[in-house]
């Protein structure tokens, strides 16, 4: 048996486990025997991540279900896989289940043209939706559902006590999922999800992507001043609300203001 390294109480994450960097950050919640898992990354990391588990003595005809925070392709591709082996359900939020179902390769961002991306994005039913203020519940634990839209309009959260497993919302550095009018990002639901997070009372943010961190106010502002300031700015194209450079010029041409 592989001995388990929980970062918190019930909550093992699964490239620390392994000691080595698996993918997007693969979180195993559980409560006893019986567990779930919160994303599972791409395809050809499933095996080892099951194995993970088995050695870890989790039963693997106890997992409750696998959780997606949305529907982009390094969060969500070995969904199918892995549902196979285990046999168990599929859980996200209803604006993911078309394109997952569907296997959208465009949505998912399996398949960027102009960087030279095409990767197979396997269909994967989806059993069960979630919506904002659910509760999944894992032996006698509850995750706390939050809809945290913004990086795609399908992006979860989940409250455990004081820890928030918070998706592609903020990293440790105070970077954010990345905003991109193709897979539903929405600059101001963006800001309105941070502001929730940095107004909420909880202590530790586990996101999908990088290491842990202590939820700190100060970066969260600094970080949410910075993106206010995108809505604004034509660097975000369809997702800004305006771009106040093309008023001052039609202001401009109207005066015959030459350039200084």
């Amino acid at each position: 048996m592989l001995q388990r390294r929980e970062i918190f109480p019930n909550v093992i994450e699964l490239n620390f486990q392994a000691g080595h960097l698996l993918g997007c950050n693969v979180y195993l919640v559980f409560d006893q025997h019986e567990w779930v898992l919160i994303d599972i990354g791409y395809e050809e990391t499933v095996d080892e991540i099951v194995e993970l588990i088995r050695q870890m003595d989790f039963p693997l005809s106890k997992c409750k279900t696998l959780i997606a925070t949305h529907a982009d392709v390094d969060h969500i591709q070995g969904l199918a896989k892995i549902k196979q082996i285990l046999n168990t359900t599929v859980t996200s939020h209803p604006l993911a289940v078309k394109p997952l179902e569907e296997g959208d390769k465009l949505w998912t961002f399996a398949e960027i043209t102009a960087q030279d991306i095409n990767l197979d994005m396997p269909k994967v039913k989806i059993e069960h939706q979630v919506v904002d203020g659910d509760v999944i519940e894992v032996g006698k634990l509850k995750l706390e559902v939050w809809h945290t839209p913004g990086h795609t309009d399908s992006q979860l959260s989940f409250r455990l006590g004081d820890l928030l497993f918070s998706g592609d919302n903020i990293y440790r550095d105070g970077c954010i999922g990345a905003i991109d009018a193709h897979h539903g990002s929405d600059i101001q639901k963006f800001v309105a999800s941070l502001e929730r997070i940095r107004d909420s009372d909880i202590k530790w943010l586990l996101p999908s992507h990088g290491p842990i961190f202590k939820k700190d106010d100060a970066m969260l502002t600094a970080t949410i001043d910075r993106v206010k300031r995108y809505l604004h700015m034509a660097d975000f194209g369809t997702c800004a609300v305006d771009w106040p450079l093309m008023d001052e010029w039609e202001q401009e041409i109207v005066d015959g203001k030459l350039p200084e």
